[in-house]
């Protein structure tokens, strides 16, 4: 039998980078995937390929998590077509660097919105749809997971916003622990290092390393390749992080029974808990 075998998760943001390979290991523990993003497009293609991979298959929602209707609208979506919602990820997430004299108002709300006030969209409607499971079967156990960031364990210069809202997501992550425990929910948070392969680095026009080189975050950087060095070189381990890294540490969150309101590193020694 497979680990997450006839488990229903939710992963927000789940197209590409992260969360597309979240989604493609979980599905092959046997989870059935909703792959939930903005990119509907992008969301059907990566569905798709979780069943042709061997996985037990994927179904793509369209959802803003920003925008409270569509959060709920994914998980009564979810709930109508498969019976049940065991995990819940919520992985979509933004940044944008810079200092306080580049970053913007704007910037700086919308990482808030995407970081720190969807998690509580996400985890508002999920909590309601596992709590009323949880009525009719008393020994289910649920989990919400939130995807948190080596940056929400400690600050990051010219890196504020972003920083911030991931502190602020482990506090939401700790809080919600406390509150649902009762109801057989599970709540924590994983929080990655570096995936540097990822677009969210390594896009060519939006990417990190174009933003850091740009905020001069790696000293003497002259080019991308000289910001992948800084970064790499500030790991114990000598590489990013990877899918599969956040894959096991969220199996561990699923497995485990005696542990709720967690921040889990998984940054390669780059980060370790006090």
């Amino acid at each position: 039998m497979m680990r997450l075998e006839n488990k229903v998760v939710v992963i927000t943001g789940s197209a590409q980078g992260f969360g597309a390979g979240i989604a493609r290991c979980l599905a092959e523990e046997g989870a059935r995937i909703v792959v939930a993003d903005l990119n509907f497009d992008l969301a059907e293609q990566t569905a798709a390929r979780l069943g042709g991979a061997g996985g037990a298959g994927g179904w793509a929602v369209a959802v803003d998590v920003t925008d409270e209707g569509q959060v709920r609208h994914l998980v009564d979506a979810t709930m109508r077509r498969y019976g049940r919602l065991d995990i819940f990820v919520s992985n979509a997430g933004v940044l944008k660097a810079g200092g306080l004299e580049e970053m913007t108002l704007g910037d700086f709300e919308l990482v808030t919105r995407v970081n720190y006030t969807a998690f509580f969209l996400c985890a508002k409607y999920a909590s309601a749809a596992m709590i009323a499971q949880r009525a009719k079967h008393p020994d289910r156990i649920f989990d919400i997971i939130e995807i948190n960031s080596k940056s929400g364990l400690e600050g990051s210069s010219k890196n504020f916003a972003y920083a911030g809202s991931k502190f602020g997501g482990i506090g939401l992550t700790q809080s919600f622990a406390k509150e649902l425990v009762g109801y057989g929910i599970k709540v924590n948070a994983v929080c990655p290092g570096n995936y540097f392969e990822g677009p969210l680095w390594s896009d060519p026009d939006r990417g990190l390393f174009v933003q850091y080189l740009a905020a001069g975050k790696a000293p003497g950087a002259r080019d991308v390749a000289d910001v992948k060095a800084f970064y790499e070189a500030k790991v114990p381990m000598k590489r990013g992080c990877h899918p599969e890294d956040v894959a096991r540490a969220i199996l561990y969150c699923v497995e485990q029974a005696y542990e709720t309101g967690q921040a889990i590193p998984v940054t390669g020694g780059q980060n370790m808990l006090r």
